[in-house]
């Protein structure tokens, strides 16, 4: 077998970190350079990308296979259909570490979206597409040049701490077990 005909790599991978990640209890969120072939809502995504917690419990009907990553789940409350194409995914990682893999993502020289999943299945569920904002599709001849690929930039963020207002300083005393500047108990789960 010659190394053309072998299989992409990328989805063992990305199955093998999401399966290392849930093993350890982290959190496996994937980075996505969304294209006219990627099926997320439109209003998540920044700059052409968009991460995603692919948790089980963050997912439904999660299935990663060796073209698609397919999973429902719920944005700002609304389920929603997601599917994402494997050779579009930048980097699979844990959210708590920051510990993964990053692969390149090449600019799609043919940017057609998958049967049954591009604007048509957008407007079947509800979420029609301006022409304006519609991905355009380009054919490019045989004679043109290919297209080199882009280098993902993957970044650690470190989690910030929230910082909290200093108090204003008054001669008063508060007043014990509430008053209108007491926090409100709250019951936090331990597991």
């Amino acid at each position: 077998m010659t190394s053309e005909a072998l299989p992409s790599t990328q989805p063992y991978l990305l199955r093998a970190l999401h399966e290392w990640c849930t093993d350890n209890g982290f959190t496996p969120y994937l980075a996505v350079k969304v294209d006219g072939s990627v099926q997320v809502p439109p209003e998540f995504v920044r700059n052409g990308e968009i991460v995603l917690n692919v948790s089980y419990g963050a997912t439904a009907k999660l299935e990663m296979g060796n073209e698609y990553i397919e999973f429902q789940a719920r944005f700002g409350g609304v389920p929603r259909h997601i599917v994402v194409p494997i050779h579009r995914v930048m980097a699979i990682y844990a959210s708590e570490n920051g510990q993964g893999m990053a692969f390149t993502v090449a600019d799609a020289v043919l940017d057609v979206p998958a049967p049954g999943r591009g604007a048509a299945a957008l407007e079947l569920a509800g979420q029609t597409q301006d022409a304006d904002e519609a991905e355009s599709v380009e054919l490019l001849d045989a004679s043109a040049a290919p297209v080199a690929p882009s280098k993902p930039k993957l970044q650690s963020l470190e989690p910030t701490a929230r910082k909290s207002k200093p108090k204003a300083k008054s001669d008063e005393p508060e007043p014990p077990g509430g008053g209108k500047g007491a926090k409100r108990p709250s019951l936090r789960l331990v597991k």
